[in-house]
């Protein structure tokens, strides 16, 4: 029978007691939870130190609940009023079709275009050259970040229509 126990059995009976070796200690830290499995700790010292653990680490939690269920009905009562001040709603739609339809078709061409072999890390290779291009152009000199900051401002007027 001897042959068949288990090992933390056999460590159990070679190990004295730690809970009778050493003496308890009081620190700010709070106490690491005993390993499970061990029979070496007696049930009121995991006990005594759940509850100094527990004391130390006690927390109010507040609701958010009602806030939250503001928000969202704010937040909806908002879209709904810009949905209604809309003039041409068909318009939206098909542009948000459309834009699901591209992204779903964008994703079916990057997973084609991924399962050829040598392609992806041919096109890591240009998106690396490329990017270390951009930053010697247009990162690395302080006339050339000037130069980029006014290229974005002529774009953002553009697009507004304020040019």
């Amino acid at each position: 029978m001897a042959a068949t126990a288990s090992p933390t059995a056999a460590t159990a009976v070679l190990r004295p007691s730690l809970a009778a070796s050493q003496p308890t200690r009081r620190s700010v830290l709070p106490l690491l939870p005993p390993r499970f499995g061990s029979p070496s700790f007696s049930t009121s010292l995991k006990f005594s130190s759940e509850s100094r653990r527990s004391s130390l680490l006690q927390t109010r939690a507040s609701s958010s609940e009602e806030s939250s269920a503001a928000d969202a009905s704010e937040l909806f009562t908002d879209l709904k009023e810009k949905w209604d001040a809309l003039e041409n709603k068909s318009t939206v739609l098909l542009y948000g079709g459309g834009a699901i339809v591209a992204v779903w078709l964008s994703s079916i061409l990057v997973g084609a275009i991924n399962s050829v072999p040598l392609l992806p890390k041919i096109l890591e290779l240009v998106g690396l050259g490329y990017t270390g291009w951009f930053v010697y152009r247009y990162l690395l000199f302080k006339s050339s970040r000037k130069e980029l900051a006014d290229d974005i401002e002529a774009l953002k007027k553009k697009i507004a229509g304020t040019e």
